[in-house]
């Protein structure tokens, strides 16, 4: 594919972007909110030649890896940059000095924003940074979530930070030497993109405490994989976690559903029935991962066998293409519909946990389960698959509304 129509299809969210030459030689890792505008800007012709031209004259392949929130694409760009060491991105920087992460080789190490004239030894440095202001803005939160001190000289009494939780104090002897080392071991993980392998210790760390039944320290260690969790998917908001938790205790999940996919029909008397479905992740719109289905086999009016149609469709093609499946599967609808969408999940061979979620009463029905269940009207794990099934309704009525205007113009 032609580089500059490769950039027109990179998708409308926020990441990191890898430039490659002739030879696949990564030459320029950059971060964007929007990968497509971004990396197209780079195409634009200038009035003079510059140094972006020289790059621009050397991309042949153009790789891209998505992320949830700005913070998040920041630090992989970082860490990316110190993997790969490409050409371009010293080439194209001033003469300006950008900010690193420092952090120290003490006892008690601290961790500062610095822009250093020369290392110092026994520190650990991460970065650069182009952005100084959104790197103290991830840092900062990772504080909040790895506590560590940014006292220099350290101190003879607790300060400010360690009252609003940013720092144990160890100062004072708050803090085991163990305990803060756990920390700034956690913020080095964060710092170099090991996001998986963070939460997988984190998870081994939360199992072990419960099985020992120091129910305190897994609460915290709970609490720091919602945090990290909302700083990948760019909200200090943990609501979702509450949500997604109390979904899972109440249907009996085997995980929590962290990626929720969720369909719904839309006709009139039969006529350009259209079906969509709408992805959630960690609680909130995966807008990227939306879809559109023309019904195709079915004529009239038969809710039940459209449905069946697009959930076909939907996990047929994933199974043949060998991608993810979500943790829970929604229906807009009751006992007919599930009955169809489960019989087509069956002939697939997928065992994905499915509910549907009947509007009248919000009932939740599910497979092999004679009684509904009716959570509270204040449930959490109810309000959020309202609003994940009202985004299906939502943008399945768009797309039938669509059509149907088309269709007017066309007749």
């Amino acid at each position: 594919m032609n580089i500059r129509a490769k950039a027109k299809k990179l998708p409308l969210t926020s990441g990191v972007y890898l430039m490659k030459d002739a030879k696949g030689k990564v030459i320029y890792v950059g971060k964007a909110v929007c990968l497509r505008k971004r990396v197209q800007s780079y195409f634009r012709k200038a009035k003079t030649y510059s140094k972006t031209d020289a790059l621009v004259e050397n991309i042949a392949d153009i790789d891209c890896i998505l992320t949830h929130s700005e913070a998040e694409a920041l630090i992989l760009e970082a860490s990316l940059i110190k993997k790969y060491h490409p050409k371009y991105n010293i080439d194209l920087r001033d003469d300006k000095s950008y900010p690193y992460i420092e952090i120290t080789g003490e006892e008690f190490p601290q961790v500062f924003v610095v822009r250093p004239r020369e290392k110092k030894k026994g520190s650990r440095y991460y970065g650069q940074y182009v952005e100084s202001k959104l790197i103290r803005e991830a840092l900062t939160i990772i504080r909040k979530i790895f506590p560590f001190c940014t006292c220099d000289p350290m101190p003879k009494k607790a300060c400010l930070d360690y009252h609003i939780g940013l720092c144990d104090a160890p100062c004072v002897g708050n803090v085991s030497k163990t305990n803060y080392a756990r920390n700034i071991r956690h913020v080095r993980m964060i710092l170099e993109g090991k996001k998986d392998q963070l939460y997988r210790q984190l998870q081994k760390e939360m199992e072990g405490f419960a099985q020992k039944r120091k129910f305190e320290e897994a609460a915290k260690v709970r609490d720091q994989i919602r945090a990290i969790g909302a700083l990948y998917s760019g909200t200090q908001d943990i609501n979702y976690f509450k949500e997604t938790e109390q979904l899972q205790r109440a249907l009996e999940l085997p995980k929590r559903p962290e990626k929720i996919e969720a369909f719904d029909i839309s006709n009139i008397m039969g006529q350009q029935s259209v079906g969509s479905m709408v992805s959630f992740l960690n609680g909130s719109p995966d807008k990227r991962n939306y879809r559109k289905f023309k019904i195709k086999d079915v004529e009239g009016i038969d809710d039940f066998a459209m449905m069946a149609e697009v959930i076909r469709r939907r996990y047929l093609r994933l199974k043949k293409e060998g991608l993810l499946f979500p943790d829970l599967i929604v229906i807009d609808g009751g006992k007919g519909q599930l009955s169809a969408a489960c019989a087509e999940l069956k002939s697939l061979e997928i065992e994905t946990p499915i509910i549907s979620l009947a509007k009248k009463e919000e009932e939740i029905f599910m497979p092999r389960r004679r009684k509904s269940i009716v959570l509270p009207k204040d449930s959490l794990a109810l309000q959020l698959l309202q609003r994940i099934r009202d985004e299906a309704h939502r943008f399945a009525v768009a797309y039938h509304k669509k059509l149907r205007s088309k269709e007017f113009i066309d007749g």
